[in-house]
């Protein structure tokens, strides 16, 4: 592949890519990235690989691509084993199933230039099925606000995707690594890090097409999340106590951050019954259960559609 003109005042952005054993979206991501790239903007792109797919070094190779190898899972294994190597001034991400889109990375350069007290920038996403056809317009639509605000709101309900963030390197030593406590659930505990300095940005740019899992295929996945996101609540949220204007608000944020969980194994359990798969439907009303118990068996007792 031929590697655009730079010249030597060319910001230079690393960009953190995890991968295990998906070459062909790997090859579209690396794909999006170099897309962007210009004499104005160099890419060190670092890919932390944790599969065992033989096609992903040959398709760094075929990127100008840095390959780390790890064999510890997860994917904050896999970027940290490329975050701990780069060397630009500045750190993007981009994870292997998802997409950069065009306008991405050179406003939030132009934020953190303009904002000197800013660490990082986070940005917008669409939300696209699995052959990244659009389904939803940018999210959050709005601005989460700043400082305590924005806090809250990465307390609260909004998710906020790795890909769409850009931060100076500083961040590595002032935020850390991914905690590899996690399998999933690390970003969670990541940008909550990121968000108690105080010191984020945000950018009303959509950043990349954020590419959703066919129905059924991500129960283990949020079975392991629902449980880390609500030890990284509980964890972020008593230890910055003094952002609560009252217990009410701590308790709606709470429902909030696990409640896409609750209705993801609740329609999930609803989908399985339809279908016959009354074991896997009982799976569900339990996982729902441990998100949400009250709720769940209160559903189930009132007439509607999880009873029936």
């Amino acid at each position: 592949m031929t590697e655009p003109a730079h010249t030597d005042a060319a910001c230079c952005v690393s960009v953190i890519v995890p991968t295990q054993n998906r070459p062909a979206m790997l090859r579209q991501a690396l794909a999006s990235i170099r897309a962007i790239e210009g004499p104005d903007l160099v890419f060190e792109i670092l890919i932390g690989d944790n599969g065992g797919a033989p096609d992903t070094a040959a398709i760094a190779k075929e990127f100008g691509a840095i390959h780390l190898k790890t064999n510890r899972p997860g994917a904050a294994c896999a970027r940290n084993a490329a975050f701990a190597a780069a060397t630009g001034a500045y750190v993007a991400f981009l994870d292997y199933d998802d997409v950069w889109l065009p306008e991405n990375i050179r406003p939030h350069l132009a934020q953190l230039k303009a904002h000197p007290e800013l660490l990082a920038v986070i940005g917008q996403y669409i939300y696209a099925d699995e052959t990244l056809k659009p389904t939803s317009g940018p999210t959050p639509a709005s601005s989460p606000g700043e400082g305590n605000d924005m806090l809250r709101a990465m307390l609260g309900g909004w998710f906020p995707q790795v890909a769409t963030t850009v931060a100076r390197m500083s961040v590595r030593d002032r935020v850390g690594l991914f905690y590899e406590g996690h399998i999933h659930g690390e970003d969670v505990d990541w940008f909550l890090r990121l968000g108690r300095t105080r010191a984020v940005g945000f950018q009303p740019t959509a950043c990349i097409l954020f590419r959703g899992r066919p129905g059924g295929t991500f129960d283990k996945i949020n079975r392991a999340r629902a449980k880390a996101g609500r030890r990284v609540f509980l964890k972020y949220a008593l230890g910055e106590w003094r952002i609560w204007r009252s217990p009410a608000e701590f308790l709606r944020s709470y429902r909030a951050r696990l409640d896409h969980f609750h209705v993801y194994f609740s329609e999930g359990a609803k989908a399985h019954a339809r279908a016959g798969r009354y074991g896997a439907a009982i799976v569900g009303m339990m996982d729902a259960a441990y998100v949400f118990p009250i709720r769940t068996v209160v559903k189930l007792l009132i007439p509607g559609s999880m009873r029936r």
